[in-house]
């Protein structure tokens, strides 16, 4: 017999089903609550809401967990790729040889942009927000293939959309960091794999040689794979709210960026960077910061420390360190910053206010200093967290399109303005 849950509402009583997922949770459902009692419930954040059902990632955030798909995200870090890690989120299995290396080729064939969206950066100020051209990029390349946005869906568009996505990401982030410098755009190299293609368009120019490392392609491989999803945060769950309304996949993805785009949500791991260089030009000390983190009476926060999730530690945090370790190892230079934020990890490790409350290094702690010592501006770290999550996003697009049951979604609110009244005419108020 299924577990129901019993609710007393003015003196009635009511049962609903309760929803168990593969990992044992549970969840109460409450789909026909306002047809049965005139009821809604009242969740601000949605903290406590299950806005779906998925089979894409697993999250325990008590224990530290994340799966993709049911592979632990600490495999898939050592043993996978990027692209490898996009084709299991959108496609829902691992590939074989074969199916990879037609992704890859695919995901290369649809890197290079139309040559005339060249001319779409041209009317951006050098001013402009790496993310505000992104979110406008990934309309415009859907100009371009209208045969993609049409609202009918069959998995070979799903398919060539998500290759163009892929590649076309690279491409608009590359040329974006190249505008806001002045620079020449650099073409895609075909016989490069995607993140040293990436490199390659970031920092070549007809003026300037770029060596490729293979342990900066790597660590930066393996940011984009702890990026690649997050099961409901922010922008995924906006994303599939614009996907409910059956908009195509570029627009779905564009509301994704413009909603990661918010310091809540992406530039976690920019704060961490404008933090670290705060500490380091005034001269304060490790203990006046934990003193200053501890007193409750202070505005001042250490950024990268506790997650909303994560109540114990951020599995993807640990993977980083070591990554962040081998980065400098290879380059072979201090940074100021990394000495800051390994101190400040060793007391919040140690010290009983952290250990208490939890608050360990979350991935946006080493990302942002990674992505610094690599030649990645502090304005760009959002867009490399965009690049990563777009296999996310494109998962749960997909996810919606295919449910059958799928509806547009529509909040409930309490509403808590005046009640109804009469129209005065302006000679007549006040």
């Amino acid at each position: 017999m299924s577990e129901k849950i019993k609710a007393t509402i003015n003196g009635s009583e009511f049962e609903f089903p309760v929803i168990e997922g593969t990992e044992n949770e549970k969840a109460i459902d409450i789909s026909k609550l306002r047809a049965r009692t005139g009821h809604i419930t009242y969740d601000d954040g949605f903290k406590n809401t299950g806005s779906c059902q998925s089979e894409i990632t697993f999250i325990d955030g008590e224990t530290g967990i994340l799966r993709y798909r049911g592979y632990p995200i600490e495999e898939l870090a050592e043993k996978s790729t990027f692209l490898e890690v996009a084709y299991l989120l959108t496609n829902g299995e691992l590939p074989s040889t074969a199916q990879l290396d037609e992704f890859r080729r695919e995901v290369s064939e649809y890197t290079p942009i139309h040559h005339d969206m060249r001319h779409h950066f041209a009317g951006f100020p050098s001013t402009a927000h790496p993310m505000a051209i992104l979110s406008a990029m990934f309309n415009a390349v859907s100009c371009y293939t209208p045969h993609l946005t049409e609202s009918t869906y069959d998995k070979q568009s799903f398919e060539e959309a998500t290759a163009r996505l892929l590649g076309a990401a690279s491409t608009i982030a590359a040329y974006t960091f190249k505008k806001a410098n002045g620079r020449p755009f650099t073409f895609s190299n075909p016989r490069l794999g995607y993140v040293e293609n990436f490199l390659h368009m970031m920092f070549t120019d007809p003026y300037t040689e770029y060596e490729i490392d293979p342990e900066i392609v790597k660590a930066l491989d393996l940011i984009f794979v702890l990026h690649a999803d997050h099961e409901q945060n922010c922008s995924t769950s906006t994303v599939r709210m614009v996907a409910s309304s059956r908009a195509n996949l570029f627009a779905s993805v564009a509301s994704g960026v413009s909603a990661l785009w918010g310091p809540l949500h992406g530039g976690a791991n920019t704060a961490v960077l404008k933090q670290l260089k705060q500490i380091h030009t005034s001269g304060m000390t490790i203990e006046e910061c934990v003193r200053l983190a501890k007193d409750k009476d202070s505005d001042f926060r250490l950024m990268g420390f506790g997650h909303r999730v994560y109540k114990n530690f951020d599995p993807r945090a640990n993977i980083l360190k070591k990554a962040c370790d081998r980065v400098f190892s290879v380059l072979n230079k201090k940074d100021p910053y990394l000495d800051i934020a390994k101190k400040l990890e060793e007391v919040a490790l140690t010290d009983e206010y952290f250990i208490e409350r939890k608050l360990y290094p979350n991935v946006d702690f080493y990302s942002g200093i990674i992505m610094r010592a690599i030649g990645i501006p502090v304005n760009m770290f959002t867009v490399m967290f965009a690049i990563g999550r777009m296999p996310g996003w494109i998962a749960n697009w997909r996810e919606v399109r295919e449910n059958p049951d799928s509806v547009i979604y529509r909040p409930r609110q309490v509403y808590q303005g005046p009640t109804c009244r009469s129209y005065v005419p302006a000679d007549k108020r006040g």
